[in-house]
């Protein structure tokens, strides 16, 4: 082992230490009456017996005892890593009963430095991240801080180790780190536990020399062993045996303390919103490190939320388009159109023998102010021969203003006019599906004439209509409604009137205008009327409750992920219950590591919503090649909610293990393998 250059280390700041003599200011460490015991089942352990001593400041004491004489304990402590059952322990006059968990952090991160046997390094990280760890919980700036931890690992011979992490380091040299970390924030109080016993002769030498040189710097130094060489350091002895101290001896001719405390440590302490920012990071940083050790646990993890946050996603995206499209289908039909029937409604079986519905009603209909067009319409199913080819179709008989009532676009040839109507003449308006079925070869068909049952008619037209209403093979052919009741039907009554209402009137106004009309002229209401607008309205809410009730199984997904993730945390609570102690023997506050785990939960759940999303969107993607009439329409806001949802999710579901890691006890996560 390369010895250590301890002949200079980082320089306090300017603040002189206090003149005030030993005597006159209270001890730097005090224990009175304290008394340790521990549950064992029906019984209980006495670990420390009304223990009473105290330590100045710049002692260098040696605690000495056979194993199981409670030494540890004491240490633990002294070092505010453990409460007394019982007794007065004050540590810079400051009595510890009546603090906080994190008042006693404070202490730790502030004025002690612990060395343990085990080192307890932090593995993912560096020799130089883990010397700044305490720096960091004190707030203390990131370049001051960064060039004090090179400072001393250059001081302990560690300078071109400090890029290396734990397993790449000896355990002399992880000894070592371990002291630089003690030190970073000043190390008044060193608390070294068996700071040898995992190393060999030599590099324990070199160890305790340097804690030598260290107290004679004026810093107070507490050794924990079992090795009587060890203790032979010291300048005082205390020796322990079953709880209580038997012997508290000072080496003849050792030098007495001074009482005096040391000043603290150079550099500017961040102000409290970048000492926060440290934290945070550092949390964040330590998040991401757990996450990438466990790659395929994460993923596991993930995937409850990747599949949650991708169905309600592609749901509401589902839900949206076939809205969408519904709506778009109603108004190709034609939009704001009311139809008015013969009957009481839908069902009505008399409906049929409901002949009151005549031309001179829809041309009544026509005058009326609200009335953008009106065709009267008048149907049934006809055989279409042309050569040897048949074809059953739906012979529509329509007015000429047909076409715009029901939004329908001319392909090719001419439509309906006034005078076909009038005349009664035999043209027709085919479809695209008739044209295909009777003109296979794509032959062109305007001025063809073909039979409509036995009445024969020539096609001036082609017209198709966007809706997917009445099925995509239907074949339907539009003729004047005059040529359809005298020359197929042989009446004199409609079938319905089919009303356009101009986009600037009032729905309820005009099918409250269209009843009163038709009940004066018939004496009585023997008609009913359907308005497009209801039907959109209870197409919207059905598809609308089809969206939550689908969204709704898709978020117990989501909770069920939720729970997933929960458990996990808390196995990985309890896997990295050592670094939790770690963290806390060096200061961390409560606050502090339930943040690290609070931010590995919630990572976890955002990063899975975004793969989520990025599901959702490939599965939009791919839906449209399985020949679906519906289409996915994403928004930025289900995209912004399911975000917002898998962040919550982490949240929730986080903060029961994060609590759980905050509120480990420091000395039993230290124990822990």
């Amino acid at each position: 082992m390369t010895p250590a250059d301890t002949s200079t280390w980082p320089r306090p700041h300017s603040t002189p230490p206090r003149a005030t003599p030993a005597r006159a200011a209270p001890p730097l460490i005090e224990l009175r009456k304290v008394r340790r015991e521990f549950p064992a089942g029906d019984e209980v352990v006495v670990a420390l017996k009304d223990v009473s001593l105290t330590i100045e400041s710049g002692e260098m004491v040696a605690i000495v005892g056979a194993s199981g004489s409670g030494k540890s304990t004491l240490m633990n402590v002294l070092g505010c890593l453990d409460r007394p059952t019982s007794g007065a322990y004050r540590v810079f006059g400051r009595d510890t009963r009546s603090m906080a968990p994190d008042d006693l952090a404070a202490l730790r991160r502030e004025h002690f430095g612990f060395i343990f046997q085990r080192y307890h390094l932090l593995s993912d990280l560096t020799a130089a991240g883990n010397v700044e760890t305490p720096a960091i919980y004190l707030g203390r700036e990131p370049a001051q801080r960064r060039a004090d931890a090179k400072k001393i690992l250059a001081r302990l011979g560690l300078k071109d180790r400090a890029g290396h992490t734990p397993n790449q380091l000896s355990g002399g040299q992880q000894q070592r780190v371990s002291i630089a970390r003690a030190l970073i924030n000043g190390g008044e109080v060193i608390l070294a536990d068996e700071p040898t016993g995992a190393l060999d002769t030599t590099t324990g030498e070199e160890v305790m020399r340097i804690l030598r040189q260290l107290n004679s710097e004026g810093r107070t130094i507490i050794i924990v062993t079992h090795d009587a060489q060890v203790a032979d350091h010291a300048d005082r002895i205390i020796e322990l045996r079953d709880g209580e101290v038997v012997a508290d001896n000072r080496k003849p001719g050792a030098r007495m303390p001074t009482g005096n405390l040391m000043p603290r440590p150079e550099g500017k302490m961040a102000r409290s919103g970048e000492s926060w920012r440290d934290r945070f990071t550092e949390a964040f940083r330590m998040a991401i490190r757990a996450m990438r050790a466990h790659k395929l646990r994460t993923f596991l993890t993930m995937l409850g939320i990747i599949i949650g946050i991708a169905a309600v996603v592609s749901v509401v995206a589902l839900g949206e388009g076939s809205r969408k499209q519904v709506l778009s289908n109603i108004s190709a039909l034609g939009t704001n159109t009311i139809d008015v029937r013969p009957g009481t409604g839908f069902g009505d079986r008399r409906a049929s023998a409901t002949r009151t519905l005549t031309v001179a009603d829809a041309d009544a209909i026509a005058g009326q102010s609200y009335v953008d067009s009106v065709t009267p319409t008048a149907n049934t199913n006809a055989t279409l021969r042309r050569g040897n080819v048949e074809a059953q179709a739906t012979v529509n008989g329509v007015g000429d203003q047909f076409f715009r009532v029901r939004g329908m676009k001319l392909e090719a040839g001419s439509l309906l006019s006034a005078d076909s109507i009038s005349s009664i003449s035999q043209e027709i308006v085919i479809d695209p599906n008739t044209r295909s079925t009777l003109f296979p070869g794509g032959e062109n068909p305007i001025g063809e004439v073909i039979l409509v049952g036995k009445m024969p008619a020539r096609i001036v037209g082609v017209a198709s209509s966007t809706s997917t209403f009445g099925g995509a093979d239907q074949l339907n052919v539009y003729a004047p409604y005059t040529s359809v009741m005298r020359r197929l039907l042989g009446q004199d009554y409609l079938r319905s009137v089919t009303v356009r209402v101009k986009d600037d009137a009032s729905m309820d106004a005009a099918q409250a205008g269209i009843v009163a009309l038709l009940t004066s002229r018939h004496g009585s209401q023997d008609f009913y009327l359907n308005n497009s607008n209801e039907i959109r309205d209870s197409i919207e809410q059905t598809t609308g409750t089809m969206t939550l009730l689908i969204a709704s199984i898709a978020i117990i997904s989501l909770i069920v992920g939720g729970i997933g993730v929960m458990n996990i945390m808390l196995v990985s609570v309890t896997e990295r219950v050592k670094e939790i102690g770690v963290r806390m023997a060096v200061g961390a506050r409560q606050a502090d590591i339930m943040q690290q785990f609070l931010i590995e939960a919630v990572l976890v759940c955002m990063i899975g919503g975004a793969l989520g999303v990025a599901l959702a969107l490939s599965f939009g993607v791919i839906f449209p090649l399985f020949g679906s009439a519906f289409q996915l329409d994403f928004s930025i806001s289900s995209i912004v909610l399911a975000f917002l949802c898998s962040t919550l999710i982490g949240i929730t579901f986080g903060f029961l293990p994060a609590r759980s890691a905050s509120k480990l006890d420091p000395i039993e996560a230290l124990a822990r393998e």
